[in-house]
């Protein structure tokens, strides 16, 4: 049975992986304050900070490559849009670790829409 929390079709998957993306930059605006207005405490809170925000990167990148796999009506440019719009988030989250998204994550979302548009 597929939990109530995970969207169901093309269309909700599409709408929550550009609804994702764009609340990457409050979320992070609202955690700076938070983390600014407490004091500082040992050291498993900023592990588990790191890990809370790895694991939200993996779902948005997940979810807009599940998108481009699967929605047919998506246009080339929609699609790129996603991915320029994850790009945004991936830095927003972790400000200095642009080559990371270039190593990691840039060449599946490369590769997926040279298949799904046939480039190149």
């Amino acid at each position: 049975m597929i939990p109530s929390a995970l969207p169901s079709t093309i269309a909700q998957r599409r709408f929550q992986a550009a609804h994702l993306i764009r609340k990457v930059r409050f979320l992070e605006l609202r955690e700076n304050a938070s983390y600014v207005a407490k004091e500082e405490g040992p050291l498993e809170d900023a592990h588990l900070s790191e890990a809370q925000k790895i694991r939200r990167l993996q779902v948005i990148v997940n979810m807009v490559m599940s998108v481009i796999s699967q929605d047919p009506n998506l246009t080339i440019e929609e699609a790129s849009e996603l991915c320029a719009g994850t790009k945004r988030a991936a830095l927003a989250m972790f400000p200095d670790k642009e080559l990371a998204y270039d190593i990691i994550y840039r060449p599946r979302l490369q590769r997926l829409m040279n298949e799904r548009f046939h480039l190149q």
